[in-house]
């Protein structure tokens, strides 16, 4: 026997079956999640940036200091 699982969403603390949405609300909220994707992809990315330019400005202010003397 194969066992069903709800497709169920909270919003505002109330829970609403995907399944019973209209095409527009299912639209919204692929929307939704599409952009939450994109957001977490793109903190990462910074993330990653921000590291990287840190360890260039570190190197850089190293072989400076190294020239220097």
């Amino acid at each position: 026997m194969t066992e069903k699982t709800k497709n169920v969403i909270t919003v505002n603390e109330v829970e609403y079956n995907v399944d019973d949405m209209t095409d527009k609300q299912k639209t919204m909220l692929a929307h939704v999640q599409d952009l939450e994707r994109k957001i977490n992809t793109t903190r990462f990315n910074l993330d990653q940036l921000i590291v990287g330019r840190e360890a260039f400005a570190v190197d850089l202010a190293n072989d400076l200091e190294d020239n220097k003397e």
